[in-house]
């Protein structure tokens, strides 16, 4: 029997694991990579922290995890995989089981026959339909020499402002990587909040953390680059504003390439990218696809998504390197969108559905919480983390959470994709037995804290109210008893001043007598992160008060301008 010829369009992420899958599973088979670029395996989420000099190696973006870079050599010597780098594919001939191919350096066209034909063509930057797009100094951050540009400017020190357009997830990352260059930085964002996977109030206040770095300008876009003799000198905005730049970065978000799965007449998705079932099967029996070229489904909400994450795309091209060898054996079951990115000194980052993406999805019986405490104990220098669960109220099932902070976001966002991915409920997770120890941890850790906070919303024990809810109603002008629980010192050094009053925890019970006789009046209370504030309207419920809320997450959270 002869070998079983395997073909891999695409050599960053999904399209070398799928390759290496192959061969593992079949020493005979004769396995090709064509890849446009020049180089293969590039870690490109890496290309930030090139750029902004936490590693200055550039090899380490193509390097095993022995150290080895991988390059055509490496993939013939240790994997028996011929790769053909700077050869794009032009056609793919499904009929007769075909590609064409075209050598980028010698200008040589060829074909090549396969059996199974893997996909994984990766996407494409957007690039705003503006005037002076083509300017120099205008960049994408999506290859390796877009990365070496930008490492560049960083070494030679010249430019002195940028512009990063979109605020997202690759935006904010370059923004760090310039910042640490000594750049000054201005991120525009078309949107009313940064990052668009997080709910307004976890988005604003990675906004004001961000605004102590560089400039943020939301709700505005590009209208056109200006330039004189072809070199960027400002980025003009949609409102006539124009700002003085030397560099732009774009980085509005990325489209699937799909170009040669269309012409080849493949199923296209209802986003974007090529439709696969389970096995990263298309809608041909013998052609795979995986990575940020095709449409995934959300777990949670059973629709068609765009998830171009470099941990999903290695997932999905090693279940596509199985299956062309052993048959539809192993299956991908679909994504939360787990993502998380470095913030300067935060983390931020979120799993499953935040609210608002919730509610879009036909979620509409939703309970909520915030909740702001150490990721270990003070005396083991713990720092804040703040997170927001948002769980369905009629089966308690938890849909998603959302984690910033400059603690460990990603042991917290961990926690929270295994448990939604296992279908926990609240009350599975209230008694969850995680690792302690105080170098680590808390007592009892802040994910199970957040879920004990939410089970005692969802069971009546505890009633709160949101940083947003409580400013509409101070901005409505209602009739309420605003109430910070902390002590004088605290109150001086920090506070909102939107007309509280100061009676620390202590002294509550013996002070009852200054608060409103109607025992209906509506009385919020607070701390630094709360958990004094729920121990107060408790007490003033136990004493008759039953219009009591609890400022979720304390001041800590609040989003909004404070006086102190």
């Amino acid at each position: 029997m002869s070998a079983k010829r395997i073909i891999v369009i695409g050599g960053s992420a999904a399209g070398p694991k799928a390759a290496s899958r192959a061969r593992r599973m079949d020493e005979n088979a004769e396995i090709t990579i064509y890849q446009k670029a020049s180089d293969l395996s590039m870690a490109s989420c890496g290309y930030p922290y090139y750029i902004g000099g936490f590693f200055n190696d550039r090899d380490q973006l193509l390097c095993s995890p022995a150290g080895v870079v991988r390059d055509s050599k490496f993939f013939w010597n240790a994997k028996k995989i011929t790769t053909k780098v700077k050869h794009e594919v032009t056609a793919i001939n499904r009929k007769e089981k075909v590609i064409e191919y075209i050598n980028m350096v010698t200008g040589e066209k060829g074909a090549a026959e396969y059996d199974k034909l893997i996909l994984a063509t990766g996407a494409t930057p957007r690039r705003p339909p503006v005037p002076g797009i083509e300017l120099k100094g205008i960049t994408t951050l999506q290859s390796l020499p877009d990365a070496d540009y930008l490492r560049k400017i960083r070494d030679e020190g010249k430019i002195k402002k940028a512009v990063v357009i979109g605020g997202g997830l690759i935006g904010i990352e370059t923004c760090e990587a310039l910042h640490l260059a000594g750049i000054e930085i201005t991120i525009v964002e078309l949107l009313p909040q940064l990052l668009t996977f997080l709910d307004q109030q976890m988005a604003r206040l990675v906004e004001k953390y961000v605004q102590s770095k560089a400039n943020v300008i939301l709700q505005n876009g590009v209208s056109a680059f200006i330039g004189e003799n072809g070199q960027l000198t400002a980025v003009k905005l949609q409102n006539g504003t124009e700002i003085p730049c030397d560099l732009a970065v774009i980085a509005i978000g990325v489209v699937p390439n799909t170009k040669l799965a269309k012409e080849a007449g493949l199923d296209i998705g209802k986003t974007g990218g090529i439709l696969v079932n389970d096995y990263m099967q298309t809608s041909d029996p013998d052609i795979y696809a995986g990575g940020d070229c095709i449409e995934a489904v959300n777990i949670i909400s059973k629709k068609p998504v765009h998830a171009p994450y470099g941990d999903l795309a290695n997932l999905q091209g090693r279940i596509a390197g199985e299956n062309v060898i052993a048959g539809n054996t192993a299956k991908f079951p679909g994504t939360i969108q787990t993502g998380i990115c470095k913030v300067f000194e935060y983390g931020v980052g979120a799993t499953g559905l935040s609210e608002q993406n919730a509610v879009r999805n036909g979620f509409t019986n939703l309970e909520t919480v915030v909740n702001a405490s150490l990721d270990k104990p003070g005396f083991m220098q713990g720092k804040l983390l703040i997170t927001k669960l948002v769980v369905d109220k009629s089966s308690k099932k938890i849909l998603g959470a959302q984690v910033i902070g400059p603690g460990e976001v990603s042991k917290q966002l961990a926690i929270w994709a295994m448990a939604i991915q296992a279908g926990f409920t609240v009350d599975q997770m209230v008694n969850s037995d995680l690792p302690y120890a105080p170098p680590f941890s808390l007592a009892i850790d802040h994910s199970i804290a957040t879920a004990h906070i939410i089970q005692n919303k969802l069971n009546g024990f505890f009633k709160g109210i949101s940083a947003e809810e409580l400013k509409e109603k101070i901005e409505n002008k209602q009739s309420i008893l605003l109430l910070d629980v902390r002590n004088a010192n605290e109150y001086e050094q920090m506070r909102l001043g939107i007309g509280e009053k100061l009676i620390p925890l202590g002294q509550i019970r013996s002070r009852l007598s200054e608060l409103p006789e109607d025992k209906n009046a509506e009385i919020v209370t607070w701390c630094k992160i709360s958990l004094r504030g729920y121990e107060a309207a408790l007490i003033l419920q136990a004493n008759g008060y039953t219009n009591v809320k609890v400022l979720e997450g304390g001041l800590m959270a609040w989003p909004f301008a404070r006086e102190k």
